[in-house]
């Protein structure tokens, strides 16, 4: 299902009450949420309307478990980690136990960083075949890259890991990221993308010819799960029919 907002700031509303209500569902069938999270600047706004009192004060934190759906391999106090933004807009700011919240470890080896992440998921989903995360969040960047699946990737190709260490070349550095079958087992997924930048992208991504490769957002098709892609106006404008089908409008959230 694609959602269509009229800006940026009703999608990151919108991402926020799904995330409530994902979160109280699952609490209320399994006693505990998990939640993978991603980076990025719609992402951070969702974090901090999540941390206000608006939101917070709905959900049961000491039962959430915040994961990640992939990071940089910087230490997390750097700038660019994933997990520092996480921590500066929402994790410092609402009662969810320290334990409850598995980091990636971006710092030093690469693959080691995935093995170890790997581990962590296998005992917190212990005896699954693929990990069933209750929500993963998703942003999508301008070349179609999702998590830390980029383009013309290893990672776009692997078929058992939960998580691997990728190259990127274009940036000259590894990432580390949930695999995009681990994704696919998650009971929902949602996009997160707003800007003039990725209209024509997204629309490649949606309505284009299947090209995965080069084009990795393609690959999430959960197996026994939902999709949702939440998307403001501007990203909307390439879209067929963008201006009159808006499946969800703000106005009627």
């Amino acid at each position: 299902m694609i959602s269509v907002f009229d800006d940026a700031e009703q999608l990151a509303q919108a991402a926020a009450e799904r995330f409530v209500a994902a979160a109280r569902a699952a609490v209320g069938v399994s006693g505990r949420f998990s939640v993978a999270l991603a980076g990025g600047t719609t992402p951070r706004r969702v974090y901090k309307l999540l941390a206000s009192d608006a939101y917070k004060n709905q959900l049961e934190w000491s039962k959430v478990h915040i994961f990640f759906g992939d990071e940089r391999c910087v230490p997390p106090a750097h700038p660019d980690s994933n997990y520092r933004m996480a921590r500066e807009t929402l994790l410092a700011r609402v009662a969810v136990p320290a334990a409850n919240v598995h980091r990636i470890e971006g710092a030093g080896d690469a693959a080691s960083g995935a093995r170890r992440y790997e581990d962590e998921l296998r005992a917190f989903f212990k005896g699954d075949e693929w990990p069933r995360f209750d929500l993963v969040l998703l942003g999508m960047g301008d070349d179609g890259h999702t998590a830390s699946l980029f383009p013309h990737t290893h990672a776009l190709a692997e078929e058992q890991a939960w998580v691997v260490a990728n190259r990127v070349e274009k940036l000259r550095a590894f990432r580390i990221t949930l695999t995009a079958r681990a994704i696919n087992h998650a009971a929902r997924v949602v996009f997160m993308v707003a800007g003039a930048g990725k209209a024509a992208r997204l629309a490649e991504v949606l309505h284009g010819a299947r090209d995965p490769e080069r084009l990795p957002a393609q690959l999430i098709r959960p197996l026994a799960g939902s999709l949702e892609w939440l998307v403001d106006r501007a990203a909307a404008e390439s879209l067929p029919d963008a201006d009159s089908s808006e499946e969800t409008r703000a106005t009627q959230n």
